[in-house]
């Protein structure tokens, strides 16, 4: 594992267990998925706990996550879930994330990934806590996703001059894609590559894949990439959702 990541999940972990009651601690997406990119990735988090967080613990926990100063931190997301709690999908849990506490759901999406590989740093394995995500529930997530959230949000042109949403919403169609098709979830470095396949614009792709990856960038205005990455994404989720 890349060294300041190590030592900040270390440092976490020192800091958490006196701050709740812990359970388990596992990690997903990218660093479980082995496509982790130091300083570019999200170290997405989540903490099983022994019972629902109090006030308290609430105080403890923003404290100790506010004194973690070290490299990388800002990219820690951590998700608290109560043991009592795991099988409700709709439950807001408390997180921690964009440097803040606040509360909202673990998806089936999440849950699907720490079933299908999750990196376990502390405690119990997934298998043995976290009820698994059927077909069914997984597909309608990601329908209900794209629908309500994504396909909205290409109505809107001024996000999309911004490299996150230009990101995050191409790569979201392709594992999408895949998931909805196959039942698979799919790395990002993987979606590069489905995105090829659904007739993306490949001046896009380049641009996401170079400043992931720290490649040579291809030249593209970011109003025409941004317009050009709109309009894949909103027709790409109509054809998805045909």
């Amino acid at each position: 594992m890349h060294g300041p990541t190590d030592l900040l999940l270390t440092r976490f972990l020192d800091g958490v267990r006196p701050a709740v009651p812990l359970v388990a601690l596992w990690a997903h997406g990218s660093l479980a998925a082995g496509d982790y990119q130091p300083g570019k990735s999200d170290l997405d988090l989540i903490a099983v706990v022994e019972t629902d967080v109090t006030e308290e613990q609430r105080q403890r926990l923003e404290k100790m996550h506010e004194q973690l100063d070290l490299p990388l931190v800002e990219h820690l997301h951590c998700s608290y879930m109560p043991r009592h709690r795991l099988d409700d999908f709709a439950t807001d849990h408390v997180t921690w994330a964009h440097q803040e506490l606040y509360e909202r759901p673990v998806t089936p999406v999440t849950r699907r990934e720490l079933h299908a590989g999750a990196l376990e740093l502390y405690g119990e394995p997934p298998a043995g806590l976290l009820p698994p995500v059927s077909d069914q529930e997984l597909s309608e997530f990601i329908r209900t996703d794209l629908r309500n959230f994504w396909l909205a949000k290409t109505r809107g042109r001024k996000r999309w001059l911004q490299d996150v949403w230009v990101d995050l919403g191409m790569i979201t169609v392709a594992r999408a894609a895949v998931t909805l098709r196959d039942g698979r979830l799919i790395s990002k470095r993987e979606a590069l590559d489905v995105l090829a396949e659904m007739g993306a614009p490949m001046n896009v792709v380049a641009d996401i894949r170079a400043r992931r990856y720290d490649l040579p960038r291809p030249f593209l205005n970011r109003y025409r990439r941004g317009t050009l990455a709109r309009v894949f994404i909103r027709a790409a989720i109509k054809r998805t959702l045909h």
